[in-house]
């Protein structure tokens, strides 16, 4: 048993060492430029940011408690954002494990529960890749360890663990309404999976009625705290899910191939329901699976955002199962399965060492599974300034603002930008063929255009245009003359 505990803890603690490699790497692809954008203004103003990607006075979900701390860090030790940003990984990745051992303690004393639980939560997924922020796979982590949707989870491990002790008197539920309230704030997903876990804690705990208006005064106080964030309306937020559904359909697509693994933590929970039929796992699998299976039956993609809220337990079963109260013998079969199910997670997301190493040192069979990380748009730092409005189609401008710019139409859905609709439709119409020259001068002067940036010689010729770089991939960035 000692040495299947040391073998446990090892991989865990390189599987920690791996994502630490990837902090400082900090690979760019997906989201990081709203995040790096949302410092970067915060930087500026902490008590006026302004929208983050376009030269707009509007609030943003994207202004959290975290945020702000983050932007308050620039803002005080003059840290380059994407510094601020590795520091933030350091900090959310540490809070992400601490939450792990917590919960996972209040559910098991075994001392290998804890390592081998972080192991199911990154490798115990599928064979298919798949990343998204707010699932825990390793690759997912690898590529968002820098998103509030890290700390967010980490900090609802310590909301589910915080209950969970005995007594849980009435400033314990206080505190967890604050949390709650923090955890929404931080990354709204994941406050749903942290809802729906509390929601779990309180069920199998077979709470009377003392602690039901314990957590109703929690809630209340946490309701108040997401009243009072200055930022934005979150409950405003309310309305948006709608706009959201078309972003989140892939959710629903590869189910198999992405999480087939999963359903080793699956049988461990029909164990789990067999000896408990109140056992929080299992209740927190059924409300998480039931909101997601909701999402696809009525067409709400966005719910599927809450899938989190039914791997997280089934994972959790699978390790637990392992050093759980069954016969030697029971645990041995559980223990193999696991680890061919954990090898198998692990080849599978083996392209993500190409993140933390170079990928000449990778064997050509996990090479080929590495997947390029974007550029990035550093190159036109040097001429373009900050607060400058930068004309670009959509995915340079999930990228650009992150360097302190603006573009004309936000790379991201944002529900409090009223106009977005016309401003993407200005895009379109600029960089469309044919476009007369006075059109292009319009938008131009209508959004206060300095730059344009453009894949390719599209643009070349065009009337008050100046080339000034090319970049990587054949764009190009033009000086905006006439």
């Amino acid at each position: 048993m000692t040495g299947r505990l040391w073998t446990t803890r090892v991989a865990a603690l390189v599987l920690l060492l791996l994502l630490l490699l990837a902090v400082v790497r900090l690979p760019w692809a997906g989201d990081l430029g709203i995040h790096a954008a949302t410092v970067e203004r915060l930087r500026h103003s902490l008590t006026d940011p302004g929208n983050p990607l376009v030269d707009a006075d509007t609030p943003s979900p994207y202004y959290s408690p975290w945020t702000v701390l983050l932007g308050a860090l620039a803002e005080l030790t003059g840290f380059s954002v994407f510094v601020v940003l590795r520091i933030g990984a350091l900090m959310a990745l540490g809070v992400l494990t601490t939450g792990v051992w917590r919960y996972v303690r209040t559910l098991s004393g075994h001392p290998a529960a804890p390592p081998l639980a972080l192991l199911c939560l990154v490798l115990l997924w599928g064979t298919e890749e798949f990343s998204w922020s707010g699932f825990l796979g390793f690759h997912s982590l690898a590529l968002t360890v820098a998103y509030p949707s890290v700390l967010a989870l980490g900090l609802a491990f310590h909301l589910w663990a915080w209950p969970a002790r005995r007594p849980a008197g009435r400033w314990v539920w206080a505190g967890c309404g604050v949390l709650w309230a923090v955890i929404l704030l931080v990354h709204q997903f994941s406050g749903v999976v942290a809802s729906l876990g509390v929601l779990a804690v309180v069920l199998g705990s077979r709470a009377g009625w003392r602690v039901w208006g314990r957590l109703g005064a929690g809630l209340v106080l946490g309701l108040v705290v997401l009243w009072a964030w200055p930022y934005y309306d979150f409950f405003a937020l309310l309305g948006a899910g709608d706009g959201m559904d078309a972003v989140h359909r892939s959710l629903y697509r590869e189910l198999p191939g992405r999480y087939w693994l999963v359903l080793v933590g699956v049988a461990a929970l029909g164990v789990r329901w067999w000896r408990n039929r109140r056992d929080v796992l299992v209740l927190f699998f059924a409300l998480g699976a039931v909101v997601f299976v909701a999402g696809g039956v009525t067409g709400h993609w966005s719910w599927g955002r809450a899938l989190p809220a039914a791997l997280i337990p089934a994972q959790l079963a699978a390790a637990l199962e392992v050093v759980g109260p069954g016969r030697r013998a029971a645990r041995t079969v559980w223990a193999c399965v696991l680890g061919a199910a954990l090898a198998a997670g692990a080849w599978a997301q083996a392209g993500t060492l190409g993140y933390v190493v170079d990928r000449g040192l990778l064997p050509g069979v996990v090479e080929a599974k590495y997947r390029e990380p974007w550029a990035g748009y550093r190159w036109i730092t040097p001429w373009v300034g900050y607060g400058d409005v930068v004309m670009a189609r959509k995915f340079p401008s999930r990228q650009i603002p992150a360097y302190g710019a603006y573009t004309v139409a936000p790379g991201y859905p944002d529900f409090f930008l009223r106009d977005e609709g016309e401003r993407a439709g200005a895009v379109r119409a600029y960089f469309s063929e044919g476009a007369e020259g006075s059109v292009r001068r319009g938008i131009l002067r209508e959004y206060g255009v300095r730059w344009v940036v453009d894949r390719g010689d599209g643009l070349r010729g065009v009337e008050g245009l100046r080339v000034v770089a090319r970049g990587p991939g054949g764009e190009v960035l033009y000086a905006v003359v006439g």
